[in-house]
């Protein structure tokens, strides 16, 4: 006998209970076991007046909204808001019941905007999740693999306009200056003087001080304009990762995407050698004398792909 009961209990009025709802095994039911999401209160106390104004929106929750939208590779806010408004598990996981208004879409971008931007909130949350895996015995920092990802930026490539730029000194300058010193003074030879330092070699010019003229996207200025292979040319990030041999991200920088990744690595290294690493394997955009320098002289052995010169054949 087939049964038609599709329109029966649509209108039907009900009493439950929104934890019975979500299943044990339910992912951000496991997550929120393991992430103590208290500690965000104390990291954002003084970003909210104590006396004043009409009552936050749960700090917690403006957190947990992008966790739920990168967690489930959701790609814009708004849409995130819509699965949040059916979905019961995200309900449950930011505290609201089945009747409890959903936050607009833009709630969190103002709120970035207005409490969060230019603050290292998100690192120090970051951190803290860190740390609790850490705790846990789960991360694993005797040998940690590094490399960039390009994210493509949200920018029209038809708006561009072009931007004089100076060359940035290259960030182990200081300490090559120091090692040619040290080296000239152990063969008798005298220091270079400040004028033969800055003189720039074979007609190029001294570290920072050449011009250049590079496109910069009006919608975007902080992206890169960038072309990887044979693509074509776009505006776009690199994401720089640091993670350990179980994908346990430790470290990690942004910055546009025609940044070279070796000019970009000793931020990202500062950040990671405090866990003491034995080695940290890269791909062959970072095999470059400094860097390999920077690991030995702190005890660390790299691992660096063979890397074939790139210089015109002579045979």
């Amino acid at each position: 006998m087939m049964t038609k009961k599709i329109d029966e209990k649509r209108d039907q009025m009900m009493v439950f209970c929104m934890d019975d709802m979500v299943p044990q095994d339910h992912l951000l039911r496991l997550i929120d076991r393991a992430i103590d999401w208290s500690s965000i209160y104390d990291l954002v106390e003084e970003r909210y007046c104590h006396d004043n104004g009409r009552p936050s929106m749960d700090p917690a929750m403006l957190i947990k909204i992008p966790f739920i939208q990168y967690l489930y590779g959701i790609r814009s806010m708004r849409q995130t808001i819509r699965g949040i408004e059916v979905n019961v598990a995200y309900r449950w996981s930011l505290g609201l019941d089945m009747m409890d208004p959903v936050p607009h879409f833009s709630t969190f971008g103002k709120n970035y905007t207005r409490r969060f931007k230019d603050t290292d909130l998100f690192e120090q949350i970051f951190a803290h999740v860190l740390g609790q895996c850490m705790d846990a015995g789960l991360v694993d920092t005797s040998h940690i693999f590094v490399d960039a990802t390009h994210v493509k930026a949200c920018a029209d490539s038809k708006k561009m306009q072009g931007q004089t730029v100076h060359d940035e000194a290259l960030w182990y300058e200081d300490e090559l200056k120091k090692e040619i010193a040290q080296d000239r003074e152990r063969h008798g030879k005298k220091p270079l003087k400040d004028k033969d330092r800055n003189d720039p070699p074979s007609g190029g010019s001294a570290g920072g001080d050449e011009e250049k003229t590079r496109k910069c996207s009006t919608t975007d200025p902080e992206s890169g304009w960038f072309r990887k292979g044979e693509h074509k040319h776009v505006s776009a990030y690199a994401v720089e990762t640091a993670c350990d041999r179980n994908g346990w991200i430790l470290g990690y920088i942004v910055h546009p995407g025609n940044e070279h990744d070796s000019r970009t690595f000793k931020p990202l290294y500062d950040k990671i050698k405090g866990y003491a690493p034995e080695m940290v394997m890269m791909d062959a955009g970072y095999r470059t004398p400094a860097i390999a320098h920077e690991l030995l002289t702190d005890g660390v052995q790299p691992l660096l792909p063979y890397k074939r010169p790139m210089t015109r054949d002579v045979f």
